[in-house]
């Protein structure tokens, strides 16, 4: 039986790349006069990748990242005001409203009826805590994991202190290389829900076969899928 189904939050439950995305975009033109676009995208994942082990993920270590690297294009010959557009973006994305994606609050209803819910998500501890109390969604849910990678020890210590066993855990995620493939390496089974946008960094080889691999379009079919992955009562 699934005891336990563990939820990423940014891109699963809600909107949040696309915000990034925008960013992205913005960026981009307030330093045409310094760099390509696609020079000044590969410089932006570059200095993300290398600060993650600093800032960790979110978008303040994204704003760091993108003030960073606008610096290193403009050879430090940036105007202040460019700086003071980033960190105003930087502001503004913490400050978005939270969108629920397509079947996520019929879901997390369905199931919590019937199974302990957790929240396992990477990010800024105090953005993320924002964003699941906006969302509506948070007495669903029976704990939260604001954690700093997830990795198979993460999952593991999270199914060990809410579930009786890995297998009967699930993660449900839009993210192969942080959500599916570490919580399958741990025990559980990764449910698989591809996002229209995702992080480069995200990306990944899907496990397909594995038996405790599962992909669907959207959440509003995870019940039916949890009910078959479940043993008929006797």
């Amino acid at each position: 039986m699934i005891a336990v189904i563990a939820f990423d939050a940014d891109d699963t439950l809600w909107h949040n790349e696309r915000f990034f995305q925008l960013t992205k975009e913005r960026f981009v033109e307030w330093l045409a006069d310094y760099a390509a676009p696609e020079d000044l995208g590969a410089r932006l994942y570059e200095a993300e990748k290398r600060n993650l082990d600093r800032y960790g993920f979110g978008v303040k270590g994204f704003t760091l990242s993108m003030i960073e690297t606008a610096i290193e294009v403009s050879n430090a010959n940036l105007p202040a005001s460019v700086i003071r557009k980033i960190l105003d973006e930087g502001r503004e994305m913490l400050a978005h409203p939270v969108e629920l994606l397509p079947g996520a609050g019929e879901a997390v209803d369905a199931l919590a009826r019937t199974h302990k819910l957790v929240i396992v998500t990477k990010g800024d501890l105090f953005h993320q805590e924002r964003k699941i109390a906006a969302s509506g969604l948070a007495d669903y849910f029976a704990g939260l994991e604001i954690v700093s990678d997830k990795t198979p020890d993460t999952y593991r210590d999270v199914f060990a202190r809410y579930g009786p066993a890995p297998e009967a855990c699930a993660m449900v995620g839009n993210s192969l290389r942080s959500d599916i493939s570490p919580a399958i390496e741990a025990g559980g089974w990764g449910v698989y829900v591809p996002h229209d946008l995702s992080w480069a960094y995200e990306h990944a080889e899907a496990p397909s076969a594995h038996p405790r691999f599962r992909e669907i379009p959207e959440l509003s079919q995870l019940p039916n899928l949890i009910s078959e992955l479940e043993p008929p009562a006797s």
